[in-house]
């Protein structure tokens, strides 16, 4: 079984139900990782909307995804990190190639962290930029 984008970066990571992960129906890869910026990609091929602009919910999968990556990778000790809260603004259309997003901290504490995630298309003109905050909660037995 392949990885998830999650796993590739993060190994360690614990992932549940591994074969139903959305990250790879959208075809989401992760380049970059480390504390200070985690960078993926997902296509706009298979991601449209109706019109045949990158749909943005996908975008804001893409957000999520690369955001509690980033979460995960600033976490202190055996926290995990869950959403809180992600808000996507849409500045202009995708219409085809990959998409870019970008992610950097914010603000990490022991309980909150804030990402800003920042999508850009392959001419580098930005498409989307989200605001993802988790919380970090003590690890559990269960997903």
């Amino acid at each position: 079984m392949a990885q998830t984008p999650e796993q590739q970066a993060v190994p360690e990571i614990e992932v549940a139900y591994p074969d139903e992960q959305l990250a790879v129906k959208l075809g989401i890869e992760i380049t970059e990782w480390d504390p200070a910026r985690v960078v993926g990609t997902m296509p706009v091929a298979g991601n449209r909307q109706p019109f045949g602009l990158l749909h943005g919910g996908a975008s804001a999968v893409l957000a999520e995804t690369i955001g509690s990556t980033a979460a995960y990778v600033n976490r202190v000790g055996d926290r995990r990190p869950v959403g809180l809260e992600l808000s996507c603004t849409h500045h202009r259309s995708a219409l085809s190639g990959h998409v870019t997003a970008v992610c950097t901290p914010a603000s990490v504490g022991r309980t909150v962290g804030t990402f800003e995630i920042v999508i850009s298309d392959d001419e580098g003109r930005r498409v989307c930029t989200a605001k993802l905050t988790c919380v970090y909660r003590d690890a559990t037995p269960s997903a």
